[in-house]
Protein backbone atom coordinates (compact mmCIF):
# COMPACT_ATOMS: atom_id res chain seq x y z
CA UNK A 1 0.00 0.00 0.00
CA UNK A 2 1.28 3.38 -0.86
CA UNK A 3 -0.02 6.41 1.08
CA UNK A 4 0.38 9.53 -0.33
CA UNK A 5 0.72 12.43 2.36
CA UNK A 6 1.84 15.89 2.66
CA UNK A 7 5.26 17.54 3.44
CA UNK A 8 3.92 18.81 7.10
CA UNK A 9 5.50 15.87 8.65
CA UNK A 10 8.89 16.25 7.18
CA UNK A 11 11.62 17.62 9.58
CA UNK A 12 13.70 20.85 9.21
CA UNK A 13 16.06 20.09 12.41
CA UNK A 14 14.13 18.44 14.99
CA UNK A 15 10.84 20.36 14.15
CA UNK A 16 8.25 19.41 12.00
CA UNK A 17 6.99 21.71 8.89
CA UNK A 18 3.55 21.63 10.13
CA UNK A 19 4.75 23.03 13.38
CA UNK A 20 6.29 25.75 12.69
CA UNK A 21 4.61 29.45 12.38
CA UNK A 22 5.06 29.42 8.76
CA UNK A 23 2.98 26.69 7.77
CA UNK A 24 -0.33 27.86 6.61
CA UNK A 25 -3.05 27.17 9.09
CA UNK A 26 -5.46 26.45 6.38
CA UNK A 27 -3.57 23.38 6.06
CA UNK A 28 -2.97 21.78 9.02
CA UNK A 29 -6.12 19.81 9.89
CA UNK A 30 -5.27 17.77 6.62
CA UNK A 31 -1.60 17.71 6.92
CA UNK A 32 -2.05 16.82 11.23
CA UNK A 33 -4.06 13.83 9.86
CA UNK A 34 -1.68 12.98 7.48
CA UNK A 35 0.63 13.01 10.23
CA UNK A 36 -1.36 11.26 12.48
CA UNK A 37 -2.10 8.26 9.99
CA UNK A 38 2.02 8.08 9.36
CA UNK A 39 2.48 7.44 12.81
CA UNK A 40 -0.37 4.44 13.26
CA UNK A 41 1.37 3.00 10.09
CA UNK A 42 4.87 3.32 11.25
CA UNK A 43 3.49 0.51 14.33
CA UNK A 44 1.98 -1.69 11.91
CA UNK A 45 3.86 -4.93 11.31
CA UNK A 46 1.69 -6.81 9.19
CA UNK A 47 0.81 -4.56 6.07
CA UNK A 48 3.84 -3.59 3.58
CA UNK A 49 3.35 -0.15 3.53
CA UNK A 50 4.83 3.24 2.21
CA UNK A 51 4.07 6.98 2.80
CA UNK A 52 5.13 9.36 0.24
CA UNK A 53 5.45 12.68 1.26
CA UNK A 54 5.40 15.26 -1.51
CA UNK A 55 7.95 18.05 -2.10
CA UNK A 56 7.03 21.35 -0.14
CA UNK A 57 5.99 22.80 -3.33
CA UNK A 58 3.27 21.22 -5.30
CA UNK A 59 1.57 23.99 -6.64
CA UNK A 60 0.04 25.08 -10.37
CA UNK A 61 3.24 27.71 -10.51
CA UNK A 62 5.33 24.11 -11.22
CA UNK A 63 5.90 24.66 -15.06
CA UNK A 64 8.63 21.77 -15.27
CA UNK A 65 6.59 19.19 -16.30
CA UNK A 66 7.66 15.43 -16.00
CA UNK A 67 11.49 15.53 -16.07
CA UNK A 68 11.99 11.90 -15.08
CA UNK A 69 14.31 12.77 -12.47
CA UNK A 70 14.68 13.90 -9.11
CA UNK A 71 16.53 12.99 -5.59
CA UNK A 72 14.48 11.03 -2.71
CA UNK A 73 15.18 11.66 1.10
CA UNK A 74 13.38 10.39 4.07
CA UNK A 75 12.67 12.30 7.03
CA UNK A 76 13.99 15.86 5.30
CA UNK A 77 12.47 18.22 2.18
CA UNK A 78 14.83 17.59 -0.89
CA UNK A 79 16.33 21.18 -1.13
CA UNK A 80 17.80 22.47 -4.65
CA UNK A 81 20.41 24.51 -4.97
CA UNK A 82 18.21 27.35 -4.50
CA UNK A 83 16.67 26.37 -1.01
CA UNK A 84 13.82 25.26 -2.67
CA UNK A 85 11.86 21.60 -2.60
CA UNK A 86 9.80 21.58 -5.45
CA UNK A 87 8.03 18.69 -7.94
CA UNK A 88 5.92 19.04 -10.73
CA UNK A 89 2.85 16.24 -10.27
CA UNK A 90 3.78 14.49 -13.19
CA UNK A 91 6.89 13.81 -11.73
CA UNK A 92 5.04 12.70 -8.40
CA UNK A 93 3.69 10.07 -11.15
CA UNK A 94 6.90 8.87 -11.91
CA UNK A 95 8.09 8.87 -8.73
CA UNK A 96 5.43 6.74 -7.68
CA UNK A 97 5.53 4.36 -10.72
CA UNK A 98 9.25 4.08 -9.82
CA UNK A 99 8.70 2.92 -5.98
CA UNK A 100 5.87 0.52 -7.48
CA UNK A 101 8.06 -1.04 -9.63
CA UNK A 102 11.40 -1.20 -7.41
CA UNK A 103 10.16 -0.93 -3.74
CA UNK A 104 13.11 0.91 -1.74
CA UNK A 105 11.13 2.53 0.94
CA UNK A 106 8.80 -0.24 2.63
CA UNK A 107 7.74 0.16 5.88
CA UNK A 108 8.71 3.59 5.00
CA UNK A 109 8.48 6.78 4.77
CA UNK A 110 10.41 8.80 1.59
CA UNK A 111 9.60 12.10 -0.18
CA UNK A 112 11.22 13.38 -3.57
CA UNK A 113 12.15 16.40 -5.18
CA UNK A 114 14.42 17.74 -7.72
Amino acid sequence: MIVIGGAGSLYVGDTQLIDTPQFPKEYYAGANGARNYLDILRKENELDWTFFSPAVEMNHSVTTGRTGKYRVGTENPVFDENGRSILSAEDVAVVLADEIEQPKFLKARFTAAY
